[in-house]
């Protein structure tokens, strides 16, 4: 039994053509669209790197804590700074000598990135250099606009534009729209929730954003909140 094929440059019928015009609008394209909205949501990290930077931020977090501390005592604060930030970097030496820390190290090798496998990782040397900046140039206010936005602002854009970032930033090495949406968000609420001053807040969080898009790795730990506190002195917080 022949099976007739349809001839492709056969015109259309006019049953045909009405059909067509009657047909809702979309009907033909939907499947493309769901295709487009599922590539939108898809994970632009594997399981793997996701897991490493939910690690990574887990981590990164924990600076939240500090302006809570510089509410008690500024001088204590600098302290567990300089402390905390001198003992991770000696810890960090002897690892890559072969000297394991029990539990330092292995969190250390968990939440580091492919690019940092067999070197020294820097993260929380800036980390705890760009809190300890913080305290020591700004005022208390100030020093916890910059701490928080580095702890969340910071934190959150970078695990957002890991995990469903699709539009790259130009100039950013990968950067995403969305790590950027993130950053600011969370910027501007650190900075309205301390300062409780809107305009200032607004201009913080745009400096704040423009910085953290700059691609400077790891020492984005010590120029945003550097920014940020600069920023918040300057309106006077």
């Amino acid at each position: 039994m022949t099976v007739e094929q349809p001839d492709p440059l056969r015109s259309e019928t006019k049953d045909e053509r009405e059909e067509k015009k009657t047909r809702p609008t979309g009907v033909a394209d939907f499947p493309d669209f769901a295709k487009r909205r599922k590539s939108f949501w898809s994970l632009q990290a594997s399981p793997e790197e996701i897991q490493i930077e939910l690690t990574r931020k887990l981590l990164h977090l924990l600076i939240a804590f500090v302006p809570t501390l510089l509410s008690f005592s500024r001088e204590w604060t600098i302290a567990a700074l300089a402390a905390g930030t001198s003992a991770y970097a000696l810890f960090e030496y002897l690892r890559m000598h072969g000297k394991r820390v029990p539990l330092v190290s292995s969190i250390t090798e968990k939440a580091a990135r492919k690019r940092d496998s067999g070197k020294f990782v820097k993260g929380p040397i800036t980390l705890g250099l760009g809190a300890l900046c913080s305290v020591l140039l700004f005022s208390p206010e100030a020093a916890s606009i910059a701490i928080y936005i580095l702890a969340f602002g910071d934190g959150f854009s970078s695990l957002v534009g890991k995990t469903i970032g699709h539009i790259k930033l130009p100039l950013t090495r990968g950067k995403s729209l969305e790590g950027s949406i993130t950053c600011f968000a969370l910027s501007f609420l650190s900075a309205l929730l301390v300062s409780w001053r809107p305009g200032p807040a607004l201009v913080i969080a745009l400096c704040s954003t423009v910085t953290e898009a700059w691609p400077t790795k790891d020492w984005d730990n010590i120029i945003l909140p550097l920014m940020a506190g600069l920023t918040a002195t300057l309106f006077g917080i």
